[in-house]
């Protein structure tokens, strides 16, 4: 406290002289005695002469081990008196507030204490912006200086007629500073992650450079929780590759060990951290040494008291806290003991134009400092080399002329790469944040991490007496032996510890060979790697160097070999049982059809000697049963159709067993030649519909996931299948589950690769089904790594050659089991040839419909002729034709059409005249010949025929006529008669029966037919005189039954 001591003390000794002398004395008696007491008491006042400076210093801070704000004000308090010893009576004594919540009214309150207490300046808080903001705004009021060593607040206040002073660097030079390293990464695209939603505010100046330059700025806000899984997921969904997080130390280091978790510290990533306490973060424990992460530092390492004030902390650190090492300097803590020197000299140089003091104030009264106006103005022109840099103000209060040091992470700590000056000026002296993509595989030695697996990498017989690459062999080795010899890099290769090739966990960290990627323990991982998209957005792949998909392995039986009953094996037993009931059906429908048409009664003893009066019907119930036989056989039979019916039955059938005989005999040679292997199933389907055989996949590989990811009803089911199925379905090992193949109802789901290079070892192997996806293998490498264009390009180089087709010919082809083929036929079932039934059907119903027909015109006709009803008519030849006893029948006598059984126009029979023509045509039978009851035609009136010369004799040459009727025949035509009509020529020999009168209808005679000349019958009454007939033209005597066919 500066206090005018000296003439205080002398107004007191006035008053005390004044008081004490009644008169006035002179002589040098009486003023030595005085002066000399007034000398020493003025030497004694000079002497006590003390300048105190109180500053009051606010700390948010209550821990003794935080960030040692506390040890620093006091360093700072001992540094100045111990400089101020011996040079000028000062001394410094800062009163030390805590505030207890960041709170309006906590931090008003203090305030209230500190007013009384007379101070010159408030420092602090330091990491409290809305404290901050109400301690200046009080500090405006009573007109007393603040020294601010924490973040600008925001929003910020009005201007102020009394501002106050900043050592913290202000939101616009940390937005410049982060601008100038993005500039420097040449990143289009940045994501923002905020602990606070006033950090828009405090990077305005970055967001508006973002909005004009038209580059993208993806902000993300931390909820509550603090959790940043979330952010960190979508950033890596988004592929961004540049991250600012504005954020305090503490909750950066908590981000940045999620991201490594996530495997996003890779050197694809870079981290640009707001917070000044980045020295402070130790991250050899979260990060490898790859990861980007870039931080800002004000600490000047070449101050003089910069290393005895981090001995000072230290051991304060090691005295009051725990044994952990000192994790170094806060900003705040230095930005304090800079502070303190920066009050003390402005108050020192504003002494030394007047004589300053300080004054009690009060929260309740209007008063103020009357000095503080003129040490703020001597605050801004302040001038001073400090634990921080460079310190100066502005007509503001605000920092300028100092400089912010970039900072890497590098092992073991931290190096600087570049300053940042004040007049946004960014001076880089490291090359270390971009990606030398030039970099190339020349002489470099790289970790590849792999896994056992048949016959992509396997131990050699005598491994255990090799060593390193030596003791390896297999596909995957041998195409990094061509990628290094193209390359020229040289490679170690590394099993997987866990044995696995890579899968997420719950906390979002991975297994197997994509962990060892992220934590980069391998620089390659080469093996039977699926690329998918889950393992992209952590690792990088090469193009795919094979192509295949999954596929489902199964243990088969191989079927019996051909027995004496393989001859059946080409039809299913449901085709074998259709064509016995086609066969039966065909049988029925002809033996029905024959039956019914009149066509197929017939005599077959039409000789005059012969059963004249008999019809015979060839198709019997066996011989029904025998013609389908015979036609299928194709062996024919001595029975042949006569009906249309009858006809279309035939052909149907025997276009039935044309493709059935066909496709039996294509079928037969197979079944009888391959050996037939027997499945339960044949694909997905059937795997997903049945419980009777497990089904599983290796434990946390790509086909895992892909039953677990898939939208696919089918494989929706296989997956809560195989996820809830105890004991579990899965294996670790492609090894395991073909063992649990081969010894139990086990199918095992893998890639096609694998799946044909164990079906070539093992015969009694099979693929069920097709491929169930496509995918391929590629190179895994972590994200961002330099080598991932040359690797690509060295496999698509490979691939181009054709090396590596002849690698997968090496390790493929051979095997113990034969070249697998798509020889196995299946049993046709109906599917195949159910059309020939469908055609067999349709012709059995035609036939049936123009049987019936037949029949029922045939009927219609006899009964005109028979002058009975249709009915009746149809009645009786229907029992007849039913009638399975009988193949043979009596032809029914057609009455003619007569009165008391003479013509009715008894004339001779002419071709041309209607009525005889009629009854010509009604006394026709099967063999075309016209004959009486008696073996004669007989014309009108009696008149017998047998003047006409009858034709020659001409047997049928459908019907077997005996030697005995030959020799009649013959006998017959030696005897013609005289009379033959002109229109059958003059050289005919065969004269022309006599049409006689039906006899009454009890007679039982009926009519046959004849291929001999009838005679006239004696004793008949002459007829009358008849007209000529008209004579027609000549014809061929062979002819006449055919031209009497025409008339009919």
């Amino acid at each position: 406290m500066l206090v005018k001591r000296s003439a205080l003390l002398e107004h007191r000794s006035d008053r005390l002289i004044l008081k004490g002398t009644t008169k006035p004395t002179s002589g040098f008696e009486s003023i030595c005695p005085r002066f000399w007491f007034f000398m020493l008491l003025y030497l004694l006042v000079y002497l006590s002469i003390v300048l105190f400076i109180p500053p009051a210093a606010i700390l948010d801070d209550q821990s003794v081990c935080g960030r040692g704000e506390r040890l620093a004000l006091a360093l700072a308090r001992e540094n100045i008196n111990s400089i101020f010893e011996g040079q000028s009576r000062a001394r410094v004594e800062v009163d030390i507030f805590e505030l207890q919540k960041d709170s309006q009214y906590d931090t008003t309150d203090t305030m209230c204490q500190i007013l009384p207490k007379g101070v010159v300046s408030v420092i602090g808080p330091a990491s409290s912006p809305a404290s901050g903001s109400t301690v200046s705004h009080i500090c405006g009021e009573k007109e007393i200086p603040h020294v601010k060593v924490g973040p600008e607040e925001t929003p910020k206040l009005p201007y102020l007629r009394f501002a106050s002073v900043s050592l913290y660097p202000s939101n616009e030079d940390l937005s410049l500073a982060i601008g100038a390293i993005l500039r420097s990464f040449s990143y289009p695209t940045a994501s923002l992650i905020c602990a606070k939603a006033e950090c828009l505010l405090r990077l305005e100046e970055l967001v508006r450079r973002f909005l004009i330059s038209r580059e993208t700025l993806s902000v993300r806000m931390l909820d509550e929780s603090l959790d940043p899984t979330p952010l960190l997921k979508e950033i890596r969904d988004d592929k961004v590759a540049t991250i600012i997080i504005d954020a305090n130390a503490s909750i950066s280091y908590l981000i940045l060990r999620k991201a490594s978790e996530l495997g996003m510290t890779s050197a694809f990533y870079k981290y640009i951290l707001t917070t000044m306490d980045f020295p402070l973060l130790r991250l050899d424990d979260v990060v490898d040494d790859q990861s980007n992460i870039v931080g800002f530092s004000m600490l000047n390492s070449s101050h003089p008291f910069y290393l005895e004030f981090i001995r000072s902390l230290n051991l304060s650190w090691r005295e009051g806290c725990d044994l952990s090492p000192y994790p170094g300097p806060s900003l705040s803590s230095a930005l304090m003991f800079d502070a303190v020197h920066v009050v003390v000299g402005a108050v020192r140089e504003l002494n030394r134009s007047q004589e300053i003091g300080v004054k009690p104030l009060s929260c309740t009264t209007p008063q103020i400092w009357q000095h503080g106006t003129s040490l703020m103005n001597y605050l801004r022109m302040v001038e001073y080399d400090g634990l921080t840099g460079r310190v100066e103000f502005n007509s503001k209060g605000q920092r300028t002329n100092y400089t912010l040091r970039i900072l890497e992470k590098h092992r073991g700590g931290h190096k600087e790469i570049g300053i940042w000056y004040s007049n946004n000026t960014l001076a880089m002296n490291s090359t270390s944040l971009d990606i030398n993509m030039s970099e190339t595989l020349a002489n470099k030695t790289l970790i590849v991490t792999t896994i056992l697996e048949n016959p992509y990498v396997m131990h050699k017989s005598n491994y255990q007496e090799l060593q390193g690459n030596d003791r390896y062999q297999g596909f995957c080795v041998d195409m990094l032996r061509e990628l290094s010899d193209l390359l020229k890099f040289s490679f170690r290769i590394k099993l997987v510890d866990d044995g696995l090739y890579g899968a997420p966990e719950p906390n979002g960290s991975w297994t197997g060979m994509v962990g060892e990627l992220i934590n980069r323990k391998a620089d390659l991982a080469v093996a039977g790697f699926t690329i998918t998209s889950e393992r992209e957005k952590v690792i990088d792949f090469s193009k795919p160097f094979m192509s295949l998909g999954i596929s489902i392995l199964y243990r088969v039986h191989l079927g019996r070999k051909p027995g004496y009953f393989s001859f059946l094996d080409p039809f299913s037993p449901a085709v074998w049982l259709f064509m016995l009931l086609a066969y039966l059906a065909v049988s029925c429908v002809l033996f029905l059809a024959a039956r019914l048409s009149p066509y197929e009664w017939y005599n077959s003893h039409p000789c005059p000697m012969g059963r004249k009066d008999v019809l015979e019907n060839q198709y019997t119930l066996g011989n029904s049963l025998w013609f389908p036989v015979g036609g299928f056989m194709q062996q024919g039979s001595e029975i042949m159709p006569r009906a249309l019916s009858t006809r279309c039955v035939s052909g149907v059938w025997w276009a039935f067993t044309l493709i059935i005989i066909s496709s039996y005999t294509a079928n037969l040679a197979a079944f009888l030649t391959v050996q037939r292997m027997e499945v339960p199933i044949e694909s997905p389907d059937d795997l997903a519909d049945q419980t009777n055989i497990q089904y599983g996949t290796i434990q946390g590989g790509s086909t895992m996931t892909f039953f677990m990811n898939s939208r696919y009803q089918t494989y929706q089911r296989m997956w809560n299948y195989m996820h809830s199925k105890q004991p579990s379905v899965f294996v670790k090992s492609t090894e395991e589950g073909i063992a649990r193949v081969v010894n139990s109802k086990y199918a095992f789901l893998l890639e096609s690769t694998m799946n044909k290079y164990h079906r070539r070892l093992n015969c009694n192997l099979t693929q069920i089904g097709g491929l169930l996806d496509t995918k391929g293998y590629g190179i895994g490498m972590p994200l961002g790594s330099p080598f991932k264009e040359e690797i690509t390009l060295g496999v698509l180089q490979l691939a181009e050659n054709n090396r590596l087709e002849i690698l997968k010919r090496r390790w493929w082809e051979g095997g113990q089991c034969p070249k697998e083929e798509d020889h196995r036929a299946k049993g046709l079932g109906m599917e195949n040839i159910g059309g020939i039934f469908v055609v067999l059907i349709c012709g059995l119903i035609v036939a049936v419909f123009v049987a019936v027909m037949e029949f029922v015109w045939s009927t219609r006709r006899s009964a005109e002729t028979d002058e009975v009803s249709v009915c009746q008519e149809m009645l009786t030849e229907f029992r007849n034709a039913i009638s399975c006893k009988k193949s043979s029948r009596s032809r029914r006598r057609r009455p003619l059409a007569s009165t008391g059984g003479v013509l009715r126009h008894p004339t001779r029979l002419q071709l041309g005249v209607p009525r005889p023509i009629r009854l010509v045509r009604e006394m026709r039978l099967s063999n075309g010949k016209l004959y009486s009851s008696s073996g004669h035609l007989t014309g009108g009136g009696g008149d017998p025929l047998g003047a006409a010369t009858a034709p020659p004799s001409r047997s049928c040459a459908h019907v077997r006529i005996c030697q005995e009727c030959r020799r009649i025949q013959s006998l017959r035509s030696a005897s013609s008669c005289s009379r033959i009509p002109p229109h059958l020529g003059p050289h005919s020999s065969m004269s022309l029966p006599r049409l006689t009168p039906p006899p009454p209808p009890s007679s039982t005679n009926t009519d046959s037919e004849g291929g001999g000349c009838g005679t006239a019958s004696p004793k008949r009454p002459k007829p009358k005189p008849t007209p000529p007939p008209r004579p027609l033209p000549p014809a061929k005597a062979p002819t006449t039954d055919l031209l009497l066919g025409k008339q009919d």
